[in-house]
């Protein structure tokens, strides 16, 4: 889930943040914009022509990437069904496009902001994911990456950032542990830069099902903590089912459930 993010969500939930008013033609590049990453997703989907993986564990990014010309979509979503202290009642939805681009990276779009009740901040999240790394036999590897985030909808900022670096271990029993650290600029997911680490662990039960968890660390909009498992329901199509803890605010109800929808085109 993406990985603007949930920052601009978490305001509308806790009505923490009134956003700025923007100016109409502040608007009207953003939608140029909007519009110009969408066409060129589409037209990397169409002229695609040729391994299929996983893109995050639930939140944090995994270190696979997309063979060229592969096509993944997602859809997720986080759901609380009761108010709290914390954190009240809400749904959201996020859907992407993951593509494969050749030379072990992958491009995406994440559509974020989505969120019930209250009002929406869409924000169109362009991705990119480098595997620098992939050792034959060791089980290692090394990826980078980085979501842009531009709001389009209720705004609260103009623009914003993240940016990773991780590292994964996968042993011959098939489990995989990833480690990292990220950045977010100002006000993505908190008022501040944010930065610090992003971890994730992968056990394979059987053919079909896994338990996985990751955990972004921090006390922001991003800091959860989630466990869940993974299964698979045919060739192309993967289901998870997690629950997503904040790192603060637990025991007043900063928690909820967040399920996610996978495909895989070819």
């Amino acid at each position: 889930m993406f990985l603007g993010w949930k920052h601009e969500e978490m305001n509308s939930i806790t009505q923490a943040e009134r956003p700025k008013k923007i100016k109409p033609e502040t608007y009207i590049l953003s939608f140029k914009a909007a519009i110009g990453l969408a066409l060129f997703l589409i037209v990397m989907t169409v002229l695609s022509r040729t391994g299929q993986a996983q893109q995050t564990i639930f939140n944090v990014p995994t270190t696979d990437v997309l063979d060229r010309g592969k096509v993944y979509f997602e859809l997720d979503v986080s759901a609380k069904p009761n108010n709290s202290a914390a954190v009240n009642r809400f749904s959201s939805f996020v859907p992407r496009v993951v593509v494969g681009a050749g030379g072990r990276v992958e491009v995406g779009l994440n559509v974020t902001g989505n969120i019930q009740p209250g009002r929406d901040s869409t924000t169109l999240s362009p991705t990119a994911k480098w595997k620098v790394y992939q050792g034959r036999d060791n089980g290692v590897a090394i990826v980078v990456g980085d979501n842009v985030f531009i709001p389009i909808r209720n705004r609260g900022y103009d623009a914003g950032n993240y940016v990773y670096a991780e590292i994964s271990k996968t042993f011959k029993s098939g489990t995989r542990v990833t480690a990292g650290g990220y950045d977010f600029t100002r006000n993505v997911v908190a008022g501040a830069n944010r930065a610090g680490g992003q971890f994730g662990f992968e056990q394979p039960l059987n053919k079909k099902l896994s338990f996985a968890a990751d955990w972004f660390t921090g006390k922001h909009s991003a800091g959860y903590f989630t466990p869940g498992l993974v299964f698979k329901l045919g060739s192309k199509v993967t289901g998870y089912a997690g629950y997503s803890i904040g790192n603060q605010n637990a025991s007043r109800g900063n928690h909820f459930f967040l399920l996610e929808f996978g495909y895989n085109f070819n």
